[in-house]
């Protein structure tokens, strides 16, 4: 996977991931200014079952994490998991507010 390239699109509000020319994952956010909400990862039909969608889930978080000014609200199921089989990056998640 050395021919991966990550962006954040922000003006669309989404990471993405190409291999080569092809784009072949992507995951959209939504930014209210202290919580990234992470709403969908999607991977190319043709390209699923290689680990796009974590590769592009583990680098968003690092740039979450790298710039250090959100929380991160894991909306999708996908991501949701990721950060189950990831607990070590659990201390990035939006806290819920006490009752």
């Amino acid at each position: 996977m050395t021919d991966l390239r990550f962006a954040d699109q922000k003006d669309a509000s989404r990471f993405t991931l190409h291999r080569g020319d092809d784009l072949v994952s992507v995951l959209d956010y939504r930014d209210d200014g202290r919580t990234i909400a992470l709403t969908r990862a999607f991977t190319v039909p043709t390209f699923r079952g290689h680990g796009y969608a974590a590769v592009v889930t583990e680098r968003a978080v690092d740039a979450i994490a790298e710039a250090g000014d959100r929380e991160i609200l894991p909306v999708c199921w996908y991501v949701g998991e990721w950060f189950e089989a990831h607990p070590e990056r659990a201390g990035l998640l939006r806290r819920r507010p006490a009752v």
